[in-house]
């Protein structure tokens, strides 16, 4: 079977990413009971069912790439500078039976959680129907692959170059833990990856930015 349009310009990537880039990824996980309680009251206040957890993890994100800016850039290593965003496009891989594409939400940091959701269901949709432009898939400037949908619970995203970082979401799954009163208490709790580029970016920072998202998407009890 003859590679399709979406496989070959992949496979060039994929291959020009993995063999140019420095590759290392972080391992984390996150309670997020808070999350998906939020997520149902949303959805009996707005009588909708289309609120994505991704909406929130996101929103976190954003919060956590505002301050952490390294992760927002791009590596030009001939002339060694980071190219340093002010703006944070972010990319949401999508996938359809093509393949693989990366669409992007334009100045993400401007949007509300509404808009974020509404966004992210239109360039999936659209992404479906094989109706995005040039521009929706063009200068991102991080991305955010999540299989938790379908299964997994870590892996090792590649980077989408000329992006630094890409944050990997698995399936939250349910585990059991002791409460400050040694009574067994079910927890749901999501595990994340995030590779990143080990040219200009180091493990310490690595994990202090997942431990920054973590403490965001911890504070988003409310919104």
């Amino acid at each position: 079977v003859s590679f399709n349009k979406i496989r070959s310009i992949t496979a060039k990537r994929m291959t020009n990413a993995w063999t140019t880039i420095p590759h290392v990824t972080h391992f984390d996980e996150i309670e997020i009971d808070h999350i998906l309680n939020l997520k149902k009251d949303i959805e009996l206040i707005t009588n909708s069912k289309k609120v994505s957890i991704l909406t929130f993890i996101s929103y976190a994100l954003i919060r956590t790439l505002t301050v952490m800016k390294k992760f927002n850039s791009t590596a030009d290593i001939h002339n060694q500078v980071l190219i340093m965003k002010n703006y944070i496009n972010l990319g949401i891989a999508v996938d359809i039976p093509d393949g693989l594409v990366v669409p992007n939400i334009k100045n993400v940091e401007k949007k509300s959680v509404k808009d974020i959701n509404d966004l992210i269901i239109e360039l999936s949709d659209k992404a479906r129907s094989k109706k995005l432009t040039p521009k929706d898939l063009s200068e991102g400037t991080f991305t955010i692959s999540s299989l938790g949908g379908i299964g997994g619970k870590f892996f090792t995203p590649i980077i989408n170059s000329p992006e630094v970082a890409i944050m990997g979401i698995s399936r939250a799954y349910t585990k059991i833990k002791l409460d400050s009163n040694n009574f067994p208490l079910k927890v749901k709790l999501l595990p994340f990856s995030l590779s990143y580029d080990h040219r200009v970016i180091d493990g310490a920072e690595a994990a202090r930015f997942c431990n920054l998202f973590k403490e965001n998407l911890k504070n988003l009890s409310s919104l």
